[in-house]
């Protein structure tokens, strides 16, 4: 997991539609690099549950995720529920896992901490 500074130090930058969804053992180098929580559904989308010990800690952890995913300009799916909150990752473009959604899972874990 040490590459995860190197990851949320990164910029997102918009992908094209033609770009190829990350697979492979790309992929796979790419999971280490984040916090070992993030589980990878179906090669197309990580994701991870957060646990808070109530509503407010979770909202205002849903606040900081949507502050940061403004400023990168890439934008999870997340579940609210008292105390949980769900982040899931993908690039909706190109229906798969691109860069971003690692870049964005580094930073979400820095936001954890």
């Amino acid at each position: 997991m040490n590459e995860n500074n190197n990851l949320s130090s990164k910029k997102c930058e918009a992908c094209s539609t033609g770009t190829i969804p990350l697979h492979g053992n790309e992929l796979f180098e790419l999971m280490k690099a984040i916090h070992p929580d993030w589980s990878l559904d179906d090669n197309t989308k990580i994701m991870r549950t957060f646990r808070f010990k109530d509503f407010m800690s979770a909202l205002n952890f849903v606040n900081k995720v949507g502050e940061v995913a403004e400023v990168e300009g890439h934008h999870p799916d997340i579940e609210l529920s008292w105390g949980k909150v769900k982040v899931i990752l993908l690039t909706h473009k190109i229906h798969g896992l691109s860069i971003n959604d690692f870049i964005m899972a580094a930073k979400i874990d820095d936001l954890a901490i």
